[in-house]
């Protein structure tokens, strides 16, 4: 319906003008109206003969025809007043529970999506039969999407669902497909062939073959793929614990986060002290971690902290005041020394960005890695992220958790901390690898990594390199560089034997997309580190920071 007003009829127009003959009339609700006299016209216009007087008949209007001025105006006044718009009442809102299959709207990206409500919370006194429906609000997580974008979401922004198909967390207004199955799988439907949705599928071979896709085939193209694990496909025990785990964690306690000069929102439940909980704002000290409710809390204990760098002895300091950036520095921390306070703050910090991390108050058993910017005026160092490693692990990892702080992502810290396990590793003499389950942004910064480190690694080779050959020049696991080749389809099996199949220039091609500006490496000059050496413990338990 057009939302353009008819022109007026200018203020000094007689009353009793009236619209051309052949012109329709229009009601009031923008359509033509079909009068009698309008009916006429058209009628006369079609046989001219039925019009024409008979000659001895005198013209005269018929009593019954003539018009008040008035009543004149008025038919003028309706016949060229605006269109009157047809307004469609809004639906009566629904009070939705929990369980409910709704859609939603999302901040993220300003469309409404398929979701599925966890919690409700009502004001206090509400009735239902009487109460406004809008000021109730909605926790829900969007189908297809990570936890982090759950959000509460007002009554008024969410409606009844329209029926679902698969791959229904894409956008119902707006916008394309959402790069995730209906499972929450990023990537999915991104190698032809394969079907990574369902426990089997088909995989295409050479010559049109095809085999079945077995749930270890599948967790294979999942991880090469950097694709998540959906819950069904875990064993009976995992899922078990998944679910435990996502009951206790689903709804977020905490809404932002305020460290140092930065405020961001959390992604994930955190276990902090229950008073602390259900904060729509947490303050942390950028230096000690100490968190707090009220801002003033925090500007008095800004006034008396001392703190001016993590505890623990500083074992790298890489100066970047050339570049125009500031030092980095990393520091080693006793989670069973006087550090102890300091690494639970910062583990409890860490969940806010992290899902599957177990790892709170129980921090004795592993060495803390926390790098740090330094303000150049003041002196202090303020927290950009950390990895952590168990002094004692059965299964050789370098590291069990690691995160780069949301402010400071996209900056080349991501492949920096891992450089820095590796690095360790390489001082150590061992072979490293990290703690499973990633996260999905940690599986995609070491497929990277790893990617570009291999690929330089082939780059200088002189000769034929296997395997096992990079993996004593990188310190990586054979496992790790296996899937990593798999990934850049750069091996290849050979009379019963997987080859490195590498051109020059296939190498310098997938070499440019690694290549990154704001890259950091490391300089082994500047490490001042010894390996601490530690006795084994009593029991030595399998996983670490990450398991169930």
């Amino acid at each position: 319906m057009s939302s353009e007003n008819p022109a007026r009829p200018p203020a000094d127009a007689p009353a009793s003008t009236a619209p051309p003959a052949d012109a329709p009339v229009r009601d009031r609700s923008g359509g033509d109206a079909s009068t009698s006299a309008t009916a006429a016209t058209i009628a006369s216009a079609a046989d001219p003969a039925s019009t024409a007087p008979a000659p001895d008949a005198a013209i005269a209007p018929a009593p019954d025809a003539a018009i008040a001025p008035d009543a004149a105006a008025a038919a003028a006044a309706a016949a060229n007043a605006p269109p009157t718009p047809t307004v469609t009442p809004p639906p009566t809102q629904t009070i939705f529970a929990k369980g409910d299959k709704v859609s939603a709207f999302a901040a993220f990206d300003s469309t409404r999506k398929h979701a599925d409500v966890l919690e409700v919370r009502r004001p206090a006194g509400f009735d239902p039969t009487t109460g406004d429906p809008a000021k109730i609000s909605y926790y829900v997580r969007y189908d297809g999407f990570d936890k982090r974008l759950d959000a509460w979401v007002s009554g008024d922004k969410l409606w009844p669902a329209a029926t679902r198909t698969k791959g229904s967390g894409v956008d119902l207004v707006g916008g394309g497909s959402s790069g995730v199955d209906g499972k929450g799988n990023a990537g999915a439907g991104l190698t032809d062939g394969v079907t990574p949705d369902g426990a089997e599928g088909d995989l295409s071979g050479a010559g049109g073959a095809t085999r079945k896709m077995t749930r270890t085939l599948k967790r294979r193209y999942n991880e090469i793929n950097n694709v998540g694990v959906a819950t069904e496909d875990l064993t009976a025990l995992d899922q078990k614990l998944e679910h435990e785990h996502d009951e206790r964690t689903k709804v977020k306690n905490i809404g932002i986060v305020e460290c140092g000069k930065y405020e961001v929102d959390a992604w994930y439940f955190s276990p902090y002290p229950e008073e602390y909980q259900h904060c729509d704002r947490l303050y942390v000290c950028e230096h000690c971690l100490k968190y707090m409710r009220k801002e003033r809390t925090l500007l008095k204990h800004k006034a008396r902290c001392a703190a001016s760098h993590p505890p623990g002895k500083r074992i790298y300091e890489h100066p970047r005041k050339a570049e125009g950036k500031p030092t980095v520095s990393f520091w080693e921390i006793d989670g069973a020394g006087d550090g102890k306070v300091y690494c639970q703050n910062l583990c409890l910090l860490a969940k806010l960005f992290l899902d599957h991390k177990t790892l709170y108050y129980d921090v004795s058993p592993f060495l803390f890695y926390v790098m740090t910017e330094e303000d150049e005026t003041t002196g202090k160092h303020s927290v950009v992220g950390y990895f952590s490693k168990e002094k004692w692990s059965v299964e050789d990892y370098n590291l069990a958790c690691i995160l780069t702080l949301p402010p400071y992502q996209r900056r080349g810290y991501g492949s920096f901390l891992i450089a820095m396990s590796y690095e360790l590793s390489s001082r150590e003499e061992k072979l490293g690898t990290p703690e499973r389950p990633l996260s999905d942004l940690g599986q995609v910064s070491y497929r990277s990594f790893w990617s570009k480190r291999i690929l330089e690694v082939l780059q200088r080779a002189k000769g034929n390199l296997s395997v096992k050959d990079i993996s004593a020049e990188t310190s990586f696991k054979e496992m790790d560089i296996v899937s990593s080749l798999q990934s850049l389809n750069l091996l290849k099996y050979w009379k019963g034997q997987h080859i490195i199949s590498a051109t020059p220039k296939i190498i310098e091609e997938h070499l440019k997309t690694f290549t990154r500006k704001n890259a950091i490496e490391i300089n082994p000059d500047l490490m001042r580190w010894t390996p601490p050496v530690f006795a084994p413990p009593p029991n030595p338990r399998k996983g670490g920071a990450n398991r169930q």
